[in-house]
């Protein structure tokens, strides 16, 4: 004899198929979400090893620092650099092609930034030179990127439309950049200004010492001349004879 469901019965089962089915989507959709995150991440890791080169070093005085990169034809570089610390905050710079001609020169410069398209395969050469300098180092930072970042997704240029993820995560994409290019003038402005300031205590410091030294000096000059004024002095007699 078969068994017929009550009413409350099957409206029970079906709750509890449509709370698994919504549970599956959402589980989907979490899944899908963090695996989109995950490319996002590792395109950004990729893109920061691969596609530039950041370095802040010293460079001693009366010295010369270079630095190589393979470019192929028709990449498109840009080189930006800027002093830190030390002296006027002037340093030389030289860009070279992989025949050795000069595409960028420029003497004593606290900052500049070039871009270039490489129109040869080759190993490409720029340098900082510090050879003017006689008694002061410098701090020097460079960014050289080479080439444009890739797409976010491999089907971003495609022709129909993004999905509404896709287009979030390209904003997200893009503002995070901003952000850290933000970041990184932020950095070197505080370090150049953290310098600036430890600099002028120190010469305010000395200063301070070498006026201590001289009132002192002053005013024991005064104190001694001061009591030969008021010392007393021993009077001598002669005695004339008859």
């Amino acid at each position: 004899m078969p068994t017929t469901q009550k009413p409350h019965q099957r409206r029970r089962r079906r709750s509890a198929e449509e709370r698994a089915s919504r549970r599956s989507d959402v589980n989907a959709t979490s899944l899908s979400s963090y695996l989109l995150f995950v490319q996002v991440l590792w395109v950004h890791l990729l893109c920061g090893w691969a596609f530039g080169s950041e370095l802040t070093f010293e460079l001693p005085d009366n010295a010369k620092q270079c630095f190589y990169e393979d470019i192929t034809v028709g990449t498109k570089c840009t080189l930006e650099f800027q002093v830190v610390t030390g002296g006027h905050y002037d340093v030389d710079c030289r860009l070279e092609d992989a025949d050795g001609t000069v595409l960028y020169k420029e003497m004593k410069k606290q900052y500049d930034s070039f871009t270039f398209t490489a129109a040869k395969n080759g190993t490409y050469k720029f340098c900082f030179s510090n050879e003017f300098s006689t008694f002061t180092h410098k701090t020097v930072y460079f960014d050289f990127q080479v080439g444009e970042d890739p797409p976010l997704f491999p089907n971003e240029n495609r022709v129909t439309a993004l999905t509404q993820m896709e287009s979030a995560c390209v904003s997200i994409h893009e503002a995070l950049k901003s952000v850290i290019d933000y970041q990184t003038h932020f950095r070197l402005r505080e370090g150049q200004g953290r310098s600036r300031a430890e600099d002028l205590n120190t010469r305010v410091a000395f200063w301070s010492i070498g006026e201590a030294f001289i009132l002192l000096v002053v005013s024991i000059s005064q104190v001694v001349l001061l009591r030969s004024f008021f010392s007393d002095r021993k009077t001598t007699t002669t005695r004339v004879g008859s």
